[in-house]
Parts: structure tokens; C-alpha cells; sequence
């Protein structure tokens, strides 16, 4: 059945890229709502914004939705994952300013949140995105290229590949069954991460202006200049798959697939949904039986899946 948060549950923290104290508050909705956004802060216009693939907009280093009214909402990856990983299908998402609060820069805080509110079942029955046939987007040619793909699976898998020059990172690979609690117990607890090297390019951009060492991993060479180091030895790598189901989940229902990124990055998964839905025959909506229903992110989780560092 599609599920919603049992209770009004509220975040306060620092957007990581604006700097700006940020307070949002997931609300229930009701069934067939889906997940929308609304900028409390804003007036004489549309404020409300859909968590759909066809609102994402290009940006750099973050998941950045906007309406046809130019409101916008960025950082909604980590999120969007919690939600995703707590088998959340319908929500009102409320916020007094443009940014989703970093909070740890995992998604550890939300999962935590959410699962303390409870989830709800409603009265209509969930379906999934089946994935029929492969579609893939791709940057560059070599070694340097980038890529994403979803290819049929009998479940929901993500299949991660980084590499990166300096040595705290270097070339990371995972690959999850995002199933059941999965994500809460793998992935859910690790944080992004940057080069000390990108701080102050970053930063002259107006990027990162809300970031420090306890919200963020930073490395430098073979060095992790974060107090406390690592979470886990390939964390890097677990984060960029939690990023990635946070984009995956404006595709808008569960996915029955699997992801492949190579180098993959937010605008390019989002360019891969593009793709997917534009491709006649390469998908179908199904009804999920009890049988994909048990599989679906988030089933079963409890509050003793949650990381220590939620």
C-alpha cells in the first residue's frame, strides 16, 4: 500500500551551499499526493514544487527543483533518499527558504526523524516503475567518461563507481540491494564529501557557503581532515549511492531496476530519467504485489536499523 509520515515531523539546520539557516517540516499527505515542496517564505505566486524529474533543473553540485513560476528549492538529494529508504511515497515538504538543511551532511538526521514519526499505510495500493529495457546517458569518451544506465532487475538495485586523485578516496565500488532497510543500515549515516583542494574554487562560486569539517567529509591527498575521520572505510563511494536514490526518487515511484553510475554525478541521473521516460517501450507503471510490496525500500525497518551517528 502507499505509505505517508504518520506525523508532522520538523528539521532545523544550515543550507550547505546558501549559508542560510534553514527550518522544514515534513507533513502527511494524502494518497496519490506524491512528494511536493513548498516555500512557506514565498508569496503572490506559486510556491509549491513538485519532486519530479521534469522539475529538475541543472546545477552544480546539488538536486535543484523549480516551478513554472521560477520558485526554486535546492539540496533535496539527502532528503529525498530518506524519504525514498523509509518507504515514504506522499508527503508535504515545507520550507522557509530555498535550501534543505545539510544537518550532517548525511541523511542519518532525517531517517531518524521520519521514523520516529512513524509511517502510515492509506487506501490505495503502490506501484512502481519497472524498468523494460536498458537506457543509458553518457559524458566524455576514455577513461575520463561518465556514465549512468537502468537495466531491467528483478528488484532495485544501485551500482557505484568513483575515482578520485587523492589516496583517502582514490577508486571506491558498491553495489546494494536498496531492499527492505538497506539504505538505512548501509547508507543512510554516510556523508558527502569534497577535496580541500575544490574549497575555495567552490566558494568564490557561491558554492559550499554553509559547509564546515562536521557537516561535510573533506580529504586532502591521504589525509581526512574531518574530526573523527571516516564513518566507514569506503564511505565516498556509499554516499554518492545515497545521492543517487534521492535523484531516482523523483522519477516519481519505486523503480524496479537497476542503476549503474560510473562517475555519475545529480544533473546526469536526472538526464538518464530524461531519457528513460522519453524512450517508448523502456518502462511501464505496475501495481505491486505483495510479493514486489515486501522487496520495496523501506519495509521493515525499525528504529535499531538506524546508524549510531542518526
Amino acid at each position: 500500500m502507499q505509505t505517508t509520515v504518520a506525523s508532522t515531523v520538523t528539521f532545523t539546520g544550515t543550507g550547505l551551499h546558501s549559508g542560510r539557516p534553514a527550518r522544514m517540516r515534513v507533513q502527511p499527505a494524502s494518497a496519490e499526493y506524491g512528494i511536493w515542496f513548498k516555500r512557506v517564505d514565498v508569496a503572490g505566486c506559486d510556491n509549491l514544487i513538485p519532486a519530479h524529474w521534469a522539475s529538475g533543473v541543472p546545477s552544480p553540485l546539488c538536486t535543484l527543483i523549480r516551478n513554472d513560476a521560477g520558485v526554486e528549492v535546492k539540496t533535496i538529494e539527502h532528503i529525498m533518499a530518506a524519504l525514498a529508504g523509509c518507504g515514504i511515497h506522499n508527503a508535504l515538504i515545507e520550507l522557509d527558504g530555498p535550501e534543505v538543511p545539510i544537518m550532517d551532511g548525511s541523511a542519518a538526521r532525517f531517517v531518524d526523524g521520519l521514523v520516529k514519526a512513524g509511517v502510515r499505510e492509506l487506501a490505495a495500493p503502490a506501484r512502481m516503475i519497472e524498468v523494460l529495457e536498458a537506457v543509458e546517458y553518457r559524458e566524455g569518451d576514455g577513461d575520463d567518461a561518465a556514465w549512468a544506465r537502468l537495466e531491467p532487475s528483478d528488484g532495485f538495485e544501485i551500482d557505484f563507481y568513483i575515482s578520485f586523485p587523492d589516496a583517502a578516496i582514490g577508486t571506491q565500488q558498491m553495489r546494494l540491494d536498496m531492499s527492505n532497510g538497506n539504505f538505512v543500515r548501509e547508507l543512510s549515516d554516510c556523508r558527502t564529501f569534497c577535496r580541500q583542494a575544490d574549497v575555495e574554487a567552490m566558494r568564490n562560486a557561491g558554492l559550499a557557503l554553509g559547509g564546515t569539517y562536521d557537516n561535510a567529509v573533506v580529504v586532502d591527498g591521504d589525509q581526512v581532515l574531518s574530526p573523527g575521520g571516516l564513518r566507514r572505510a569506503n564511505e565516498a563511494v556509499r554516499h554518492k549511492m545515497l545521492d543517487a536514490l534521492g535523484d531516482l526518487a523523483l522519477a516519481g515511484a519505486p523503480l524496479k531496476a537497476r542503476y549503474v553510475g560510473h562517475r555519475a554525478g545529480h544533473a546526469m541521473t536526472n538526464k538518464l530519467l530524461r531519457v528513460l521516460f522519453d524512450t517508448p517501450g523502456a518502462w511501464r507503471l505496475v501495481e505491486c504485489d505483495d510479493n514486489a510490496s515486501r522487496r520495496l525500500p523501506g519495509v521493515g525497518v525499525r528504529k535499531s536499523d538506524l546508524p549510531m551517528s542518526a
